[in-house]
């Protein structure tokens, strides 16, 4: 399809201001900020623009079109529900310097959402402030770091973190001006104890673990690893990425964690991806949370709901205002339509769906890690290179299919990955469909691998140079009067 630069004729417009009905302003515009340049606007009609928009939309993939199991990212569905929630007149149009006094239900709407998630987590307060997972993470961390220096643990300088994390977790660790300690995985896919236990001393600061891990296993020896840390003057650190398969049947602050952070654009149902909106609240136990970013909410005697700034030993704020609001009331609407049954059932299903899938496609495919997993699991695309082919190949051809890929090449200590996570809102028909397309594509692959190689197909955009689009990077149009052709 066309941009819409080139749809552009001279002189049609598709919004017309009307007259000005006021004085002109006399209000001298510094000359710096005055453009030197004209803004080439692309010139259409409003029925070109809005045609336009819905043909780049219709090339949009979303779980609202169908299977999108990227492991470790929960693309669950987010029922409409929560939408027709976050768009009440009532709260789209507030404004975050509204007194107190008009904005009540919002903060009632915050003050209850801190309480579901702490009972959910385990844990004894909470901010809703970080706006995404990996700032809740360097939200963690530092609270962790501020903690130590005023315990006179200045020396504990060292996070360890498993080989199979999150690549966010080290760079969150490292962004708080910690050392980044690499603790190994054993045959199970779980962190080896033995190992761990050589590298806590006295210089560490925290470990940071996912439960389930990346690799869709749970860490069994989870309290013997919180025993580890906590006998070493180190706190236990909970990425909460993966909680879609724990909700209501293990919480992370009876398993020994002190600092928790949610993705509530993950667990709780909101939408995702292109780099927001999302949020990503941190919970801590009782005697971290002088340490909480300030304000949290509160509410006082008579009722009323108020921000409360007095956190005196804060690391103050890590966000403009209050958080990402609008997604607060998706994750409490999910929550309260859900219900505390509600949502055990959606890790039970979200559980049993990774288990059939794990099982039916380890007829045909090699799993990382046999037992039984969790929310995702991981297969091993390794057996593909004999075909000629390989894992970014075997995906490439799932578009043709209709599926979007998994997520692929991570963990990176799973050779040619596959991590596959189908969530609860998937149905058995579904599943079976991707079994099926699995299967096609890997019969494709040994007895026609150049189908493969030069998929997809059937999509708009073909397989692109990856290569050529890192070394050259454009992510804007430059018509011919900007590049001075005219």
């Amino acid at each position: 399809m066309k941009l819409i630069f080139e749809k552009s004729s001279k002189g049609r417009t598709a919004y017309t201001l009307p007259k000005l009905d006021v004085p002109e302003s006399n209000i001298d515009i510094p000359t710096h900020l005055i453009r030197k340049t004209h803004l080439n606007f692309p010139e259409v009609y409003e029925t070109e623009v809005v045609r336009h928009y819905n043909e780049l939309a219709s090339l949009n993939y979303s779980v609202d079109r169908g299977f999108y199991p990227l492991g470790s990212c929960t693309m669950k569905y987010n029922p409409v529900l929560n939408e027709e929630a976050a768009s009440l007149e009532g709260f789209k149009m507030l404004h975050p310097y509204q007194e107190e006094e008009t904005i009540q239900g919002a903060l009632e709407l915050m003050y209850e959402l801190q309480n579901f998630l702490v009972e959910i987590t385990g844990m004894d307060n909470i901010t809703l402030q970080p706006a995404a997972g990996a700032h809740g993470e360097l939200t963690g961390m530092l609270i962790i770091r501020k903690y130590l220096h005023d315990n006179n643990f200045n020396h504990k300088n060292e996070v360890i973190v498993p080989d199979s994390a999150h690549g966010t977790n080290p760079a969150s660790a490292a962004m708080a001006g910690f050392k980044v300690i690499e603790v190994k995985s054993n045959s199970e896919g779980r962190v080896d104890l033995k190992n761990l236990k050589e590298l806590v001393n006295e210089n560490t600061a925290a470990i940071m673990l996912t439960n389930p891990n990346t690799l869709g296993i749970f860490e069994k020896d989870i309290l013997e690893i919180s025993q580890i840390a906590h006998q070493n003057n180190a706190l236990l650190y909970y990425d909460g990425a993966n909680l879609n398969a724990i909700m209501g049947k293990s919480r992370p602050g009876d398993n020994g964690f002190d600092v928790v952070h949610l993705n509530l654009h993950k667990t709780f149902s909101t939408p995702h991806g292109m780099g927001g909106p999302g949020s990503g609240p941190v919970a801590v136990k009782s005697y971290l949370k002088a340490y909480l970013p300030k304000p949290i909410v509160s509410r006082r005697e008579n009722g009323m709901y108020f921000f409360d700034y007095n956190i005196p030993k804060s690391i103050g704020r890590v966000r403009s205002f209050y958080g990402n609001f609008l997604v607060l009331v998706k994750a409490y609407t999910y929550i309260l339509s859900m219900g505390k049954e509600g949502l055990k059932k959606a890790s039970e299903l979200a559980t049993l769906n990774a288990n059939y899938l794990k099982e039916k496609l380890s007829k045909s495919f090699e799993i990382a890690y046999s037992s039984l997993c969790k929310h995702e699991f991981v297969l091993k695309g390794t057996m593909l290179k004999n075909y000629g082919v390989n894992t970014l190949d075997f995906v490439k051809r799932l578009l043709d299919y209709g599926i979007h890929p998994p997520t692929i090449y991570f963990p990176l200590i799973v050779d040619e990955a596959m991590m596959i996570e189908p969530t609860e809102t998937e149905s058995k028909e579904t599943l079976d469909f991707v079994i099926d397309v699995y299967e096609k594509v890997l019969d494709e692959a040994i007895n026609s691998p150049e189908v493969l190689k030069e998929a997809p197909h059937s999509t708009p955009v073909k397989r692109l140079d990856e290569v050529k689009a890192n070394k050259e990077l454009k992510v804007r149009y430059i018509n011919n009067e900007e590049q001075g052709l005219d």
